[in-house]
């Protein structure tokens, strides 16, 4: 039975990869193709294209924001080993676990934070300057992916939990 439920979670883990950077890359694919047509038409037609710079900066949130769960989910964040070689190996879920646990409530708060953010944004009509496009959407996909990412170090945690425990 665990193994089943291990091999389901690390399936539907996957699958969210897959989507999470299958949206990423289309996104980044579509800056590189906006930024090159900005590119030619600015310096070969003369004729830039505006807005250029406010999608440059909604995409580049959007690829940033949606890598986020699947760095957590394979644990590729940013770390440093200071402790690794003083800490009693038969305890190192124990310490991954309260990392993760910590790291899972600081993305939970900054989430709903940036939540109240989106929902402010959407009742003052905050825009973008010359495209107009709302920011709130943006935001809110923010918090989304903060959501799930805290939603995935917790899951993380459990997974230490139960090495340590069984």
């Amino acid at each position: 039975m665990m193994q089943t439920l291990t091999t389901r979670w690390s399936n539907v883990g996957k699958v969210m990869q897959l989507g999470l950077e299958g949206v990423a890359g289309a996104t980044l694919f579509a800056l590189m193709l906006l930024t090159t047509a900005d590119v030619v038409g600015r310096y070969f037609f003369n004729a830039p294209i505006l807005g250029t710079v406010e999608l440059t900066q909604q995409m580049l949130a959007a690829v940033v924001f949606l890598s986020l769960p699947v760095a957590c989910w394979r644990e590729e964040h940013v770390s440093v080993d200071l402790l690794d070689a003083v800490f009693p190996a038969r305890f190192i879920w124990l310490r991954q676990m309260i990392i993760n646990l910590v790291v899972a409530l600081a993305l939970w708060v900054i989430a709903q934070r940036v939540w109240a953010l989106g929902e402010r944004a959407f009742a003052w009509g905050d825009v973008t300057e010359f495209l107009r496009i709302p920011n709130g959407y943006l935001i809110y996909l923010i918090a989304l992916m903060l959501f799930l990412s805290a939603l995935l170090t917790l899951g993380r945690a459990l997974g230490y939990l139960l090495e340590g425990l069984g």
